[in-house]
């Protein structure tokens, strides 16, 4: 039995790729009972003692149904009508055109919180055409100031428009929407797009701009972009990265200490002005000594300061292990659920799940009975 603060709510996932997934994984996490709903071509066995390789569908049990088989829509149907949430990542009208739209999942049950996940939202010229993450966040102006002074725009990845601004956001709608429904015992639709969690992401930069405090000089030219010497990455004798965030005066006079700097004659740390040479500085001076080095000197005090790991170096280092933010878990090293919780810590209780792998166990749980399922799998309208 989960024990995490969503213990005892039911989730059903419509499968799907990126930030559907991973919004599946938070829920999963804090312990909600999340149903993958996977397609009934994708169902092709598998060992269930050997779990898929893919951590953001870690936590599930996983359905084989064919939607596009009337007996399929009905067994998605019948499982609505004893779920909390359902989730789904189409393109808008996908849903309604399946039979499986908001407004009959919430007459079948009028307390279902009904998350969609999209990448330009359910309506807007643009809400029908294709895209990934690099292109939501470019047109929320969360892309234009990633990158150096003088170089393209950089993709940071796809954690702000998939993950951050995408999965992670239609997870919090789903929350709250749960507190809400306490309240008035109603369901509703939760209309999540990565267009906009992207933008809200950017709140603070928009918040700086109009105070004149970011973009003036471009991209590449302010604090947190990597225009100030302080507030950046360096490479050191080895090869290797580290990174300093010495924003505060007082963190940057004890930087500035350390590297045997504190009596030079150096413009003062907010002068643009002086930023590159001091920046040419700082990249000569950490080329002396390896990355190593440059921790025993620096990390743990308040210069702000951290070595650039990889993804194998960070669960090993004794900060990230002692707070266990990674784990080993059915033989996959992960990140661990989080936030944390005093009360009702969360697990990491089911492996992923192979497409289907629990169909009959599953149906039988949402009251199927072994007569039904058979028939469904007859008919083609599960696998």
């Amino acid at each position: 039995m989960s024990k995490g603060p969503l213990a005892g709510v039911t989730v059903l996932e419509v499968a799907g790729i990126g930030p559907g997934p991973f919004c599946g994984m938070m829920l999963a996490d804090m312990g909600a009972d999340v149903v993958r709903i996977d397609r009934a071509a994708s169902v092709k066995g598998g060992d269930a003692s050997k779990p898929p390789l893919d951590v953001l569908a870690r936590g599930r049990r996983s359905v084989g149904v064919d939607l596009k088989q009337p007996g399929g829509v009905e067994t998605v149907l019948r499982m609505v009508e004893q779920a909390d949430v359902l989730i789904e990542g189409f393109r808008p009208g996908v849903m309604e055109r399946l039979g499986l739209g908001p407004d009959i999942c919430l007459e079948r049950n009028p307390k279902l919180i009904f998350g969609r996940m999209t990448g330009w939202g359910q309506e807007g010229p643009m809400a029908q055409a294709a895209g990934h993450d690099i292109n939501y966040i470019a047109l929320a102006g969360a892309l234009e100031p990633i990158g150096r002074m003088g170089t393209n725009p950089v993709a940071p990845l796809n954690l702000v428009g998939d993950f951050g601004g995408g999965g992670m956001l239609l997870a919090f709608g789903i929350a709250t929407a749960l507190v809400e429904r306490a309240n008035s015992g109603k369901g509703q639709v939760v209309d999540a797009a990565m267009v906009d969690g992207a933008s809200t992401l950017m709140g603070f930069f928009h918040g700086m701009k109009a105070m004149g405090a970011h973009g003036p000089g471009g991209r590449g030219t302010n604090i947190l972009d990597t225009g100030a010497h302080f507030y950046d990455t360096y490479e050191t004798s080895d090869g290797k990265y580290i990174s300093l965030g010495s924003i505060e005066p007082q963190f940057y006079s004890e930087l500035l200490e350390k590297l045997g700097m504190a009596e030079d004659d150096l413009p003062h740390q907010m002068d643009k002005s002086g930023w590159p040479l001091l920046k040419a500085r700082f990249e000569t001076l950490f080329k002396t000594q390896t990355r190593d080095q440059w921790c025993a000197l620096m990390e743990g005090t308040d210069i702000c300061f951290a070595p650039v790991l990889s993804m194998d170096e960070a669960p090993n280092h004794p900060h990230i292990r002692h707070r266990k933010t990674f784990v080993e878990s059915h033989g996959l090293v992960q990140p661990a659920p989080s936030p944390r919780f005093s009360r009702t810590p969360a697990e990491l209780e089911k492996p992923p799940a192979h497409a289907g792998q629990h169909t009959d166990g599953v149906l039988a749980s949402f009251g199927f009975t072994a007569k039904d399922i058979a028939k469904l799998r007859d008919g083609k309208s599960i696998a």
